[in-house]
């Protein structure tokens, strides 16, 4: 059932890498008013009548909303009990988290209606995450299994840094982008499977360092190219399989592998302590995207 809206939500679009039209207006029909006032109207009166006025998609991207809004916090929520009861470490948890954060969210996008205001229904969640990132980095509020799951020493302040960039980067790119576009896909994949991956297996087997910044490891690197590209082309494939992007794959490998060799060689640039790898990995991903995957426009 969730495959099939999923698809039907990307179905509607044009097979385009970078465009979408609107849809044409969609008028419910009596028949589906009254279902939706049987599902809904169980409350007041007012809101059955308002549930039986709504726009279908606007209940479809409502209760998306929703889920994923739910299915965010539980997945962080997870995470911050296993990391209380050292069942996983704390920074194997911070990345566990970090990828499936983007992951999972990019999944989501097809649960959304074809609607012009999906897009800003999707950007609620990582919104709301934004939001609550900055209660609890100004100290407005205390949540110290959340600081323990997704922070490197513990500081309430670091939420306010790699954490909230993480998240506005999802902001900015649900909004910019959305699910037609590859360059979105492509850049959230970067930062959130290949970023991720390669600190998780740089901090186990990464003894040999690389010769121009002793943080950073050989096989970090070698995981974060090689896990970014295949995520990359996995989401791309999903997205192209459900309807929303077309993808030319003769094309797409190659492309994919330079988009993947930028973002490793800005990851392992010396400039940490400047530019947080949440903000240059996608930003660099984004550029050379454009620049790669634009003159396929349709």
């Amino acid at each position: 059932m969730v495959a099939a809206v999923a698809g039907a939500a990307c179905a509607s679009f044009p097979n385009s890498l970078l465009l979408s039209r609107s849809p044409p207006p969609h008028t419910p029909s009596p028949a589906s008013s009254m279902r939706r006032r049987h599902l809904l109207g169980i409350g007041t009166p007012a809101v059955a009548a308002l549930a039986a006025a709504a726009p279908p998609a606007v209940l479809q991207d409502g209760a998306a909303t929703m889920f994923v809004t739910a299915g965010a916090y539980a997945l962080v929520r997870t995470f911050d009990v296993l990391t209380e009861r050292r069942l996983v470490e704390k920074s194997l948890s911070r990345k566990i988290v970090h990828v499936l954060s983007g992951v999972l969210f990019m999944a989501s996008w097809p649960l959304f209606s074809n609607s012009t205001q999906a897009r800003y229904f999707a950007a609620v969640v990582p919104f709301l995450n934004s939001a609550r990132l900055l209660t609890y980095g100004l100290r407005l509020s205390t949540d110290e299994a959340l600081v323990k799951s997704v922070t490197r020493e513990g500081k309430p302040e670091e939420l306010l840094r790699g954490p909230l960039y993480y998240v506005l980067v999802l902001l900015f790119t649900v909004l910019v982008f959305w699910r037609e576009s590859p360059i979105g896909i492509v850049s959230l994949s970067m930062m959130s499977g290949g970023d991720g991956f390669a600190d998780i297996v740089g901090r186990r087997y990464g003894s040999a360092k690389l010769p121009f910044n002793d943080k950073k490891s050989w096989i970090g690197s070698i995981s974060m190219f090689i896990s970014g590209f295949l995520l990359s082309a996995i989401m791309l494939f999903y997205f192209s399989s459900l309807g929303c992007i077309h993808v030319s794959w003769e094309e797409a490998f190659g492309k994919l592998a330079l988009v993947a060799l930028a973002a490793t060689a800005v990851e392992c640039i010396p400039v940490t302590d400047v530019v947080d790898d949440n903000i240059s990995v996608p930003l660099a991903t984004m550029l050379v995207a454009f620049l790669l995957f634009s003159s396929n426009t349709q």
